[in-house]
């Protein structure tokens, strides 16, 4: 033991060994045709590379909600967030592959993939505005005294991504690199109202028009945003997808 750090005197001999080996390996690539599951790959080594849709979905003011509410109620907003997300995700053949606290990670392939991702994006807005919204004013009328209004921002990107396991034996999960999650997460960030879903240029070109007009209308305008230090253009919506 060292007293000065509390810590166990192998552990660094255990860490410098597990990066030696972390860094020093071979990846065996696949190429998917499915969303893996984590333990479709094998932690050590194994790795899938998927053309995919990702699809980012982050709730709004968590760090006020947790600091101005009772941890019971905020619980509770954020369970509804992510109940209307996760339904509508599944509805529409996504892949949910990751939650961190309030944002969800889906993961969309094959026949219309962007543009059952884009519906998604829309109907999650409809769900959080037209019915989350209302149970949650019913049932905590002290959001509304404190100024409180559940709202997301969604962030969809499309791309190669290289997909493995991250972290150490009984304590890991699915990790996606490249550019497509990342903008995605990215996109899920931006707070510019009226505006909650945004997604790239190359994903709102490749989907089809039913995810793209209604009645005539476009329901998505372009801008050039910066991100993550490049200038790309990006499509925005402030339109929710009615849910029947």
């Amino acid at each position: 033991m060292d007293w000065a750090t509390g810590e166990t005197m192998g552990l660094k001999s255990d860490i410098d060994a597990a990066l030696t080996e972390v860094v020093g390996h071979a990846w065996k690539q696949r190429d998917g045709r499915t969303v893996p599951e984590t333990e479709d790959i094998v932690l050590r080594d194994g790795a899938v590379n998927l053309n995919a849709v990702y699809l980012y979905s982050d709730m709004r003011d968590s760090t006020r909600l947790a600091r101005d509410f009772h941890p019971t109620v905020a619980a509770k907003v954020v369970r509804a967030f992510l109940n209307c997300a996760v339904r509508v995700i599944r509805d529409h053949d996504g892949h949910i592959r990751s939650f961190d606290g309030d944002r969800v990670m889906a993961i969309y392939i094959g026949e219309r993939a962007r543009t059952r991702a884009a519906i998604s994006a829309l109907k999650i807005k409809w769900a959080v505005d037209n019915c989350a919204r209302p149970v949650l004013a019913d049932r905590f009328p002290q959001l509304a005294k404190n100024n409180f209004t559940l709202s997301h921002g969604t962030g969809i990107a499309s791309g190669d991504a290289f997909l493995a396991r991250g972290g150490v034996r009984d304590n890991n999960d699915l990790i996606s690199i490249g550019r497509a999650p990342n903008v995605a997460a990215k996109l899920s960030d931006i707070k510019n109202p009226p505006y909650r879903t945004y997604m790239t240029e190359d994903a709102y070109n490749k989907m089809a028009n039913d995810g793209k007009d209604s009645d005539g209308k476009d329901m998505w305008s372009p801008e050039m945003r910066e991100v993550g230090g490049e200038q790309i253009t990006v499509y925005r919506s402030s339109w929710g997808w009615v849910i029947n």
